[in-house]
């Protein structure tokens, strides 16, 4: 359906062929006179200035596709005619992207090895939403915040390319994009939808264009009861922007977000009650009705300034976010999070040359009181922990590409920050009454070096070396023994890790390949002590983490219906290998490390009409799986998953859609809370179960 810009241009269009076909006839036609068969030349302008703040799909992926690097992109429209409720659904089919569901939105998420035995939430990964960070002052953060049906795309900067944004962490970073009322699909968008285990979603977006002002907003609301017990779940999102356009070259942008979870936990399992009893919950989890309540409230602005060459944005945002967490002991947080963040790109002419230049910086901060106590029943007991959890970031980051030849770029850049973590433990409490502070500080510069060859807009090829470096965050530096929580030195992670890859099109088939090794000192590495205590963290002295990133599609038939039908056959995939490995440890000399499986592949055969029907089935498949220790006593067997999606897209906005997936009912282990040595651990009773069989179907209203 036209918006009225769109009708204004077609409608002019549509008058200058009828006027220069009707001057064209005349003067084949001899009639017209001399002074009449030269057309007077006649320019046709947008009378809408395009939004400095906001991007559309198109613009967003030829903006990633410049990195010397690997990449990633997913488009929206690739999964709205699916039940994507987590992250997991969102960036499954991106090469290099490990994720995997726990229960609710929780997830393992890792991108060469980041995080690897993280047994919760995120690390080594800046999350960002409208490339503003949506991490904790810290470091740390989960992605409850995100939600899928509020975006327009998603880029994925792996490694050290998350430079772009200020990022230099060994998985780099995620940017989730939402859209703006210049880009949403339509003014108005209904979303209901429901299925297995008592899932039932209602979502619905609404935006506006009034002169200079635009407004979006995006509502959802989710319940499900979950595939096990005590896994009931509930969240209720809102994200929204309002822009304001001042001049020609100065836009700013506010954005929105309010994010109510309340999650029940069911704990992890033994490896046979994984496999036999996958719907039960652990029993510590029932007695302490374990849980995950939070509440965020998070508001950010983006102004910018058109320049005569190149623009500046300015970020700002604060973050506040509560937290009731009933675990082994009730975890009681309450803090803010505030930054920071002037950023200039351009694109220069240096002797005839093409220069692209991003530099920027970032101060950021925040504080968050964290309380913990006995766990009574999910309910407060006596006090254990009265603490403040500090930190301050402050960091500044160049990136230059100068194409010294037509199709070859050369990129340099750096990161330097420092970052400061401060404790204090007030005391007070019968367990411990003395006060105690203390602070950890942690510098570094970290380079980046790359060249990119570009024979066509549509073959890309490029080697890089960057230096990342992970700061640790109070989920590692504060760590509970028994009933007793203290802050516990780390150093910070830092690794040299050497990408070369090539992605692009041809004809019908387009690839997405890179393999890159990764050597890492004081990697942070977890291992649970029990099932209900978070994991201890220590540095490893060194580790190599190395593998293959590789995704291709082809279209294998087209027009099968009738010479120009325009529907097509496609078969997709992705194959993700992870060598990671101590390297000549004295305890566990050359083992991989625990957590991550060799092999992930997953592969999509999909039948498309233009009339807006489609069907695709999809395999995923782990040949073997991952080992829960790092002594390499005790692994989960490889699993087979398959699923069918279809749908069909109506002319008049409505689209209905049905997607079921592990159609099998295939039993086998999500995900690990790994240990040290299995045989020597009190509990191996860490293991989440997968979800069984399950269908979900919905309807999408766009008007």
């Amino acid at each position: 359906m036209f918006q009225p810009a769109n009708r204004r241009r077609a409608l002019s269009s549509a008058a200058m062929m009828l006027f220069a076909g009707s001057a064209l006839a005349q003067a084949d036609s001899g009639t017209t006179r001399a002074s009449e068969t030269t057309l007077p030349p006649v320019a046709v302008t947008d009378t809408r200035q395009p939004s400095l703040t906001s991007k559309t799909v198109a613009e967003q992926r030829s903006e990633l596709d410049q990195t010397v690097g690997s990449v990633g992109f997913v488009d929206s429209e690739s999964y709205v005619n699916t039940y994507a409720f987590t992250l997991r659904d969102v960036l499954k089919d991106v090469p290099g992207v490990f994720v995997q569901d726990r229960y609710g939105q929780e997830l393992r998420l890792s991108i060469r090895g980041s995080g690897i035995a993280r047994s919760y939430h995120t690390r080594g990964l800046e999350i960002l939403q409208d490339g503003i960070p949506t991490n904790l002052a810290d470091g740390s953060g989960d992605y409850y915040q995100i939600d899928p049906l509020a975006l327009q795309a998603t880029d994925v900067y792996k490694g050290g390319n998350g430079l772009a944004y200020g990022s230099s962490t060994l998985g780099g970073a995620i940017n989730f994009l939402t859209p703006t009322a210049y880009t949403a699909v339509a003014p108005n968008i209904l979303r209901l939808e429901g299925g297995s285990f008592g899932t039932a979603r209602g979502s619905a977006q609404f935006s506006r264009i009034v002169g200079p002002l635009d407004f979006l907003g995006t509502f959802t609301v989710d319940h499900a009861d979950g595939f096990r017990q005590h896994e009931r779940g509930q969240y209720e999102q809102f994200n929204g922007n309002l822009g304001y356009r001042f001049s020609p070259d100065v836009e700013t942008r506010f954005y929105f977000g309010a994010y109510i979870v309340n999650q029940e936990l069911p704990g992890t399992l033994s490896l046979s009650d994984a496999l036999n009893n996958p719907t039960k919950a652990a029993p510590s989890a029932l007695s302490g009705d374990q849980a995950r309540n939070s509440r965020t409230e998070r508001i950010a602005n983006r102004t910018t300034f058109k320049l005569d060459t190149g623009q500046i944005d300015v970020d700002t945002w604060a973050i506040h976010k509560s937290l009731y967490h009933p675990i082994f002991q009730v975890i009681d947080q309450d803090g803010w999070t505030y930054g920071i963040a002037p950023r200039y790109t351009a694109s220069l002419t240096i002797g005839g040359m093409r220069n692209d230049v991003i530099a920027g910086a970032r101060f950021f901060g925040g504080n968050n009181q964290a309380r913990q106590y006995i766990n009574v029943s999910g309910d407060k007991g006596t006090q254990t922990l009265d603490s403040t959890q500090s930190a301050y970031n402050y960091e500044a980051y160049v990136e230059d590409r100068l194409f010294f030849l037509p199709t070859f770029a050369v990129m340099a850049g750096f990161k330097a920050l420092r970052d400061v973590r401060k404790y204090v433990d007030h005391g007070g409490l019968a367990a411990d009454p003395t006060y105690k502070s203390t602070s950890e500080t942690f510098n570094g510069v970290n380079p980046k070096l790359g060249l990119l060859w570009q024979p066509n807009k549509e073959i890309q090829a490029f080697v890089d070396i960057t230096r990342s470096q992970d700061v640790p965050d109070f989920g590692d530096l504060t760590q509970t023994f028994s009933t007793t929580t203290s802050f516990t030195p780390l150093a910070s992670q830092h690794a040299w890790t050497l990408e070369l890859g090539t992605r692009g099109t041809r004809d019908r088939f387009s690839w997405d390949i890179t393999g890159y090794r990764s050597i890492v000192r004081d990697q942070l590495l977890q291992y649970t002590t029990t099932p209900d205590i978070p994991a201890s963290t220590v540095n490893a002295n060194k580790t190599i983490l190395q593998g293959i990133e590789a995704g291709a599609s082809i279209d294998l038939f087209r027009n099968i219906a009738s010479a120009g039908a325009g529907d097509r056959i496609t078969l997709s995939g992705i194959w993700n290998l992870s060598d990671f490995r101590v390297k000549d440890a004295p305890q566990y000399g050359n083992n991989r490390i625990a957590g991550v499986p060799v092999n992930v592949l997953r592969a999509t055969l999909g039948y498309a009409r233009p009339n807006g029907f489609h069907i695709s089935t999809s395999v995923d498949w782990v040949p073997a799986g991952a080992w829960a220790d790092d002594a390499n006593t005790l692994r989960v067997p490889g699993y087979t998953l398959l699923g069918v999606q279809a749908g069909y897209d109506f002319r008049n906005g409505l689209s209905l859609f049905l997607d079921a997936r592990n159609l099998t009912n295939k039993r086998y282990v999500s995900d690990i809370s790994t240990v040290a040595d299995a045989r020597t651990a009190s509990s191996t009773a860490i293991f989440y179960p997968g979800s069984g069989r399950s269908i979900y179907g919905g309807m999408r209203y766009a008007f």
